[in-house]
């Protein structure tokens, strides 16, 4: 344990700088997520959404994690590009933990994206969301979980593929009905009741139905314990499948 912890703190150390050396591409990620809350947040204002909260309540949690699902995905593309420069095979002749170099990756991924969600959730409050610190604590951790989930399945992928023409549509095909069915941008109690029923397949729903909650404040909602308990089997899931994965490919 002691030797994982320090391998996994040199891997994290390393792609930590990396990210602060290419701080534009953090701000690029924000891209959509804000053009969303820019250019389709106003007009939500007048619209009855059919749950608590305001508008903002409802559009900027469904925007955090759909950044969570979208900069967590394609992760793995980093992977790629470091298997084409000869990365990972300088790595894998070093005495470090596989598992540190999956780890050390996803607490920066984690730790981007909570920077990430932060501007955002500030350029919420200039449109006008009102949501309680503990409620915007609660919603970072869901969407902290979702990236753990995502980006080890992310890099087991991109360790199994050789190009980003074998990833990305892969990513793309997840992502969308994802997107779709969570309700990110529109509750989905809105929805005929067929969609909504195919909707409770879909876990991220539940992620994004407990940000909501907790951005009104509601914690006591049975929302929260269904979105946690989505979230933990997710993340149980995701881990030990993404880790058996990166292992067996030799990262």
């Amino acid at each position: 344990m002691p030797r994982l912890l320090t391998d996994t703190r040199v891997v994290f150390g390393r792609y930590l700088r990396q990210t602060l050396r290419s701080r534009p591409a953090m701000l690029f990620g924000l891209l959509q997520p804000l053009m969303f809350l820019v250019f389709f947040g106003p007009l939500l204002e007048r619209v009855p959404l059919g749950g608590d909260g305001d508008s903002w309540q409802t559009l900027v949690p469904g925007l955090l994690v759909q950044l969570g699902l979208f900069s967590s995905a394609f992760a793995g593309f980093g992977i790629i590009l470091e298997k084409h420069h000869g990365v990972i095979e300088r790595m894998r002749v070093t005495p470090v933990s596989r598992l540190a170099l999956l780890l050390g990756r996803l607490l920066r991924d984690v730790l981007q994206l909570l920077a990430q969600s932060l501007l955002l959730v500030a350029a919420g409050v200039v449109f006008g969301l009102r949501a309680p610190v503990m409620g915007v604590a609660v919603g970072f951790l869901f969407v902290g979980v979702l990236a753990l989930s995502l980006a080890s399945l992310s890099y087991a992928l991109a360790m199994r593929v050789s190009t980003p023409q074998e990833f990305a549509p892969v990513i793309n095909a997840f992502n969308l009905p994802a997107m779709l069915l969570s309700g990110i941008l529109l509750p989905m109690a809105l929805a005929p009741s067929w969609l909504d029923t195919v909707s409770h397949f879909v876990p991220f729903r539940y992620l994004v139905d407990a940000v909501r909650a907790a951005f009104t404040g509601d914690y006591g909602d049975g929302r929260i314990a269904v979105g946690a308990l989505a979230a933990v089997l997710l993340a149980a899931a995701s881990m030990t499948a993404g880790t058996q994965l990166f292992r067996r490919a030799g990262a």
